[in-house]
C-alpha cells in the first residue's frame, strides 16, 4: 500500500475513497463500484444515516459518470477526470464516503451465499451482510481481436486514458461498431484532429435506430467530418509495436495507430448464476428491484426488471443505472418502493445530440415530425420521431438533434 493510501495497482482518483481494511460483516453490501453502486449508496443514505456500507469492485478506479468518457471529456476544455468521478476522497467534496462507508476498489467478489448472507472475496475472506445489492454492470464483447495497449474495448476510465495517450492529433484509429459507443468515440475522435475509419455492418449510420431521413443526414455529416466509413465485420487483426491491422470479413485489412472495438456488452450475471438466481438475459428482478434470493437486489446493466410500460427489459444506460441504483439503495434500507421509471438516454454527436426513452427501433412504425426549411425540406436538425406497435402504443420518443451536449444526470 503505497504511502498515500491508493496502493500500487489503483488509480489516482481513488485517493481518500479506497479503505485497506475490509470489515467482518456490514449492514450493506454492494457488488460492483459504478455508477449504480454510487447512487445506491446515497439511497441506502436517504433511509439510514448510520448502517454500514461496504462497496467492493473489481476496478481499481473509483465510481465515474461514464457517459463524460465519450462526451465530456472529448470535446469540453473544462472537461477533467476529476469532474466525472462520483465519489472523491477530495478534501471538502461532498461526495467523499462517511465514515460508514468503505469502497474496496480492486476488489472481486468471487461467490455468494444467499442462505449465509456472506460474499466470499478473491482472497477467501468471508464477508457477512444484511442485504446486499449486485450492480456488477456488464462487459464488452471481445470479438477478432484481443484487448490490449492498441486495442480498446471502450468501457472505463483505464480505457479513457490508453486511447486518450495513442489518439493524438494525426493519429489514425479505426473504430468497429457504429452503434452507440462505436459513433460516439468516432465523432469525439475526429473532433480531436483524429483521423477515423469507422467500420460499420450496414449503412446508414444508426439505421437500427433513426428513420431514414434522420439516418442519411447523420451518415452525411460524418462523411462531411472527414470520417471514413467503410462497411463491414471484424474477423481478426494483429497487433505490433508500431500499431494494429484491423482484418474484416472480406479480406480487407486496415491499418492505424490503434484501434477501438463497439460490439456490444454483456451483463456480468456469472455471480449471480453460481449463486441460484434467478437469471435470463440479466438477473430476473421484481419491481422492487429484489431478485429471487431473499436480501438480494440487483440494478443498473445487469437487472431485468418489468417496466411499467414497456414489460420486461433491460436497459444498458446511464440513467438506468442511477435511477435504479438509488432505487434498490431506498429499499434495501426498508424504504418499500415500486421502482416505476422508465430511463431515457441520449447521445452527441459531433455539433447535435439527440434524447430517447423506451425502444426506439426503426423496423416500428415510426411517426416523424420535422422542422422544414425554406424549400419545405426537412429539417432534421430540429423535431422528433415517435414509434409504436400495438403492444406498446407509445414505446418510445426520439428526438432529433438538437445541438446540446450538457445532459441533466438523473437523480
Amino acid at each position: 500500500m503505497a504511502a498515500d493510501g491508493t496502493g500500487p495497482d489503483l488509480d489516482p482518483t481513488a485517493r481518500g475513497v479506497h479503505s485497506a481494511e475490509v470489515r467482518d460483516a456490514y449492514d450493506y453490501v454492494i457488488v460492483g463500484a459504478g455508477m449504480a453502486a454510487a447512487k445506491a449508496v446515497r439511497g441506502i443514505r436517504s433511509q439510514d444515516p448510520d448502517g454500514g456500507i461496504g462497496v467492493f469492485g473489481t476496478e481499481p478506479a473509483p465510481p465515474v459518470y461514464r457517459p463524460d468518457l465519450s462526451k465530456t471529456l472529448w470535446v469540453d476544455p473544462k472537461g477533467s477526470v476529476e469532474g466525472c468521478v462520483m465519489v472523491s476522497g477530495e478534501q471538502g467534496s461532498d461526495t467523499a464516503p462517511d465514515e460508514h462507508t468503505c469502497f474496496h476498489l480492486g476488489t472481486t467478489v468471487a461467490a455468494l451465499d444467499p442462505a449465509a448472507h456472506t460474499v466470499t472475496l478473491e482472497d477467501g475472506r468471508t464477508v457477512r451482510y444484511g442485504s446486499l445489492l449486485l450492480a456488477t454492470g456488464a462487459e464488452p464483447r471481445v470479438g477478432g481481436l484481443e484487448p490490449g495497449e492498441r486495442v480498446v474495448y471502450y468501457r472505463t476510465l483505464a480505457d479513457y486514458r490508453r486511447l486518450r495517450e495513442i489518439a493524438r492529433q494525426g493519429a489514425h484509429v479505426v473504430v468497429v461498431g457504429g452503434g452507440y459507443i462505436g459513433s460516439e468515440v468516432a465523432a469525439a475522435l475526429a473532433l480531436n484532429g483524429v483521423r477515423v475509419t469507422l467500420v460499420v455492418s450496414s449503412e446508414p449510420l444508426l439505421g437500427a435506430l433513426f428513420p431514414a431521413g434522420l439516418a442519411a443526414t447523420v451518415t452525411h455529416e460524418y462523411r462531411d467530418r472527414g470520417v471514413e466509413i467503410v462497411v463491414g465485420r471484424l474477423a481478426g487483426g494483429s497487433v505490433d509495436a508500431g500499431g494494429v491491422t484491423v482484418r474484416l470479413g472480406d479480406g480487407t485489412e486496415l491499418a492505424a495507430d490503434a484501434a477501438v472495438v463497439g460490439i456490444g456488452v454483456r451483463p456480468r450475471t456469472g455471480l449471480a448464476e453460481a449463486a441460484g438466481l434467478t437469471v435470463d438475459d440479466g438477473v430476473v428482478v421484481d419491481d422492487h428491484l429484489r431478485t429471487s434470493a431473499p436480501d438480494v437486489y440487483a440494478a443498473g446493466d445487469i437487472a431485468r426488471y418489468p417496466d411499467r410500460l414497456l414489460g420486461p427489459r433491460r436497459v444498458e444506460h446511464a440513467a438506468a443505472a442511477e435511477t435504479m441504483g438509488t432505487a434498490a439503495g431506498r429499499n434495501m434500507a426498508g424504504a418499500d418502493r415500486a421502482y416505476a421509471t422508465t430511463p431515457f438516454f441520449w447521445s452527441d454527436l459531433f455539433d447535435h445530440g439527440y434524447e430517447a426513452v423506451g425502444e426506439v427501433d426503426s423496423r416500428l412504425r415510426m411517426v416523424e415530425d420535422w422542422a422544414t426549411d425554406a424549400e419545405g425540406r426537412a429539417d432534421h436538425s430540429r423535431g422528433s420521431s415517435t414509434t409504436s406497435t400495438t403492444a406498446a402504443p407509445c414505446a418510445a420518443c426520439c428526438c432529433g438533434t438538437c445541438g446540446r451536449r450538457s445532459r441533466p444526470r438523473a437523480s
